[in-house]
């Protein structure tokens, strides 16, 4: 790979200009970005990453989830006792990597590659190491060293859709950049983010997803670095940054990546078979096979190497292709399996005996230093005369906890008031109810509703209307959940203030519902009742979908949890009949609360004619409230058992999200 060091020239805010020269002409078709870019550098000490020894293992029970395991019929005891589930994943692996040089990890699917870049970055869950180290700066690897140094980009994307780029960069720029940085450095850090990431013609298109249309899918692999560049890293990993990627748009990616490397940062990703224009970008290439090391060294000496022990690359062939597909496992018969493997394992051998004297055990052709390691010290040797450094990343210096709160509420209201087909099906439903209800009985403002009409209208409206908020929040918060994962496990803000702003956003989006559906059926009395029992159930909906990892199990245990509610809400049969369990039950029903509620302030003050045969006589609206049990408390209770509901799932709600992991079950 030709490297491109001349015109070196650094500006104020410690960004250097490179002009792509040289090249030949053939070549120039691939600077597709402009040839003077700028390098967003990293002005921290150069980093060293180093892996030596390693053999990791994984009980690969351990993995499968608890709710698979009883969909199967297996007992908690027995999920993670098989010895036989017990894999090695990775067997006596070394690697040293330095600033400034980007390492590519090849090879075939279940090869190892995200397993060694989880137990880098300290998310080895569910594995063991069970021999050797990995070093970080001559220091042992740990969850804190990881969070000041290190930025993981995931393989999948997970960003809020209807933020513009330019503003999901900003929102993660107040949560993490430190809190002594101003809003204008702030701001100006987001610009030259954009502007290092080739973003700058999307920076006001939203972020979309797979439902809503959005920038491109190599301009959102863009933004999800971004994330991570913000704080600016000195190592960058990245897992499969080119999948589902067009092989221009991948190119072009791993252009930026490694004009990330030139800037005095350390690229760590994990690709499967790159093509051979993207294979030239690349100082370092990591070939594993089964978690064995059959490569490690310069891209450029990958084919020497092979050719030496006898696998010479054939003309017009993609080396990565070739090298990746000679090491993979066969496993269509027996034969090719073994046969492949025992290969494999031949290759992975002879490679351990030709660098077991090298200290960065890396095959070189040449004993001369390679050539990203020279421009890495050059370009340390500029920074440290020009470019402005910034202190590492610490979380005593990230913006406290009410601050925290605020800009995640603003993320919040600004994301979910610009999805306006959801504002809009939602206003339409609560209108389209109400107008429904209002059209079954219609024609009764002159002769009154009978008891049992009234009593029917108020325990459907107390039931249907908390109802339809459930799956909505159910579907919404598991959008969101591996998202929220990711960041609490970077560290970027802490549970207590995501969860009062969950909370309060969702409460502005409830009320603006609700006075919509009582616009359309004028029932202004019943507001502060029914507004606290759709709460309680939005409420229980976020308790359910942070307890339970799938959608379907928290749709399914909310809805037996409804139905239960339903049933002994006083309605269906009367208070007085349940027995024990359902009375208890009834206790927490907040449907029984809402409707007895309802029922006192409909039929307290109002006298009901009734007429038998020729006799028509008055019944005070207390004895149907009498009647059905639903006077046993004063109004006031109600509304103070409701909002005692409320607490109580707003506190299961926080507990699950403090103790259970919100891992998505896309990444189990």
């Amino acid at each position: 790979m030709k490297e491109a060091t001349d015109n070196v020239s650094l500006d104020s805010a410690g960004w250097s200009q490179v002009a792509c020269k040289g090249l030949p002409a053939q070549d120039t078709i691939f600077c597709s970005e402009e040839d003077n870019s700028l390098y967003f550098t990293y002005s921290g000490k150069p980093n060293v990453l180093e892996v030596k020894e390693l053999n990791y293992q994984v009980n690969m029970a351990s993995q499968i989830p608890w709710y698979e395991n009883l969909a199967h019929m297996k007992m908690p005891w027995t999920w993670k006792s098989d010895p036989r589930s017990h894999v090695s994943i990775i067997q006596n692996l070394n690697l040293k990597v330095q600033s400034g040089q980007m390492l590519a990890i090849i090879g075939s699917t279940a090869g190892g590659k995200t397993s060694l870049l989880d137990v880098i970055t300290c998310r080895d869950h569910g594995g063991k190491i069970k021999s050797g180290q990995i070093m970080i700066n001559n220091k042992p690897s740990t969850p804190h060293l990881v969070k000041k140094c290190i930025a993981h980009v995931r393989q999948d994307d997970r960003l809020l859709p209807h933020l513009t780029v330019r503003e999901t960069l900003l929102f993660v720029a107040k949560l993490r950049l430190p809190k002594f940085f101003s809003d204008s450095q702030r701001k100006k850090r987001v610009e030259d983010v954009i502007a290092e990431l080739r973003l700058r013609q999307c920076a006001n298109t939203r972020v979309g997803n797979e439902y809503l249309r959005g920038v491109s899918g190599g301009e959102r692999r863009r933004v999800s670095i971004g994330v991570q560049l913000l704080w600016n890293p000195g190592i960058l990993i990245l897992d499969e940054p080119t999948s589902g990627l067009d092989s221009f748009t991948a190119h072009n990616l791993v252009i930026t990546l490694s004009r990330l490397a030139r800037g005095n940062r350390l690229v760590l990703l994990s690709l499967h078979q790159p093509r051979s224009d993207i294979f030239q970008l690349f100082d370092l290439v990591l070939l594993m096979t089964s978690g064995v090391t059959v490569y490690s060294g310069t891209a450029r000496d990958m084919v020497p190497y092979f050719t030496e022990l006898g696998y010479p690359c054939p003309r017009y062939s993609n080396p990565a292709d070739f090298y990746v597909d000679l090491t993979s496992i066969d496993k269509q018969t027996a034969e090719k399996e073994m046969e492949s493997r025992e290969r494999a394992n031949t290759l992975a051998n002879l490679f351990l005996e030709k660098v077991k004297d090298f200290d960065d055990f890396l095959w070189k052709v040449t004993e001369e230093d390679n050539v990203a390691t020279t421009f890495s010290k050059q370009r340390s040797d500029l920074n440290s005369e020009e470019a402005i450094n910034m202190p590492h990343h610490s979380s005593d210096q990230l913006p406290g906890v009410l601050k925290q709160f605020r800009i995640l509420l603003s993320r919040q209201v600004s994301n979910d008031f610009r999805d306006l087909s959801t504002l809009l099906i939602h206003g339409f439903e609560a209108l389209l109810m109400s107008l429904l209800i209002g059209f079954l009985y219609y024609g009764h403002e002159k002769t009154r509703l009978s008891i049992r009409d009234t009593t029917a209208l108020l325990y459907m409206i107390g039931a249907l209307i908390p109802f339809t908020v459930i799956l909505d929040v159910i579907a919404k918060c598991h959008s969101e959940r591996a998202m929220l994962y990711h960041d609490l496990e970077d560290g970027m803000y802490s549970v207590s203030p995501y969860f009062f702003a969950k909370v309060t956003g969702f409460c502005c989006f409830e009320i603006i519902i609700q006075l919509i559906f009582l616009f359309g059926f004028f029932l202004v009395f019943f507001f502060s009742s029914l507004r606290l029992a759709v709460y309680s159930a939005r409420t229980m909906a976020l308790w359910m979908a942070a307890l339970l990892p799938t959608l379907q199990l928290s749709a399914f245990f909310s809805n037996v949890l409804f139905t239960s509610f339903y049933l002994s809400g006083g309605f269906v049969i009367s208070l007085e009949n349940l027995w024990t369990v359902p009375f208890w039950f009834s206790k927490i029903s907040f449907l029984r609360w809402n409707f007895q509620g309802m029922m006192q302030i409909q039929f307290t003050d109002l006298r009901y004619e009734m007429t038998v045969g020729n006799t028509t006589f008055q019944i005070p609206g207390k004895l149907v409230i009498q009647a059905l049990d639903l006077d046993s408390h004063p109004l006031y209770v109600s509304y103070l058992v409701l909002a005692g509901i409320i607490c109580s799932f707003l506190l299961l709600y926080y507990l699950s999200l403090r103790f259970i992991k919100q891992k998505s079950n896309q990444d189990w």
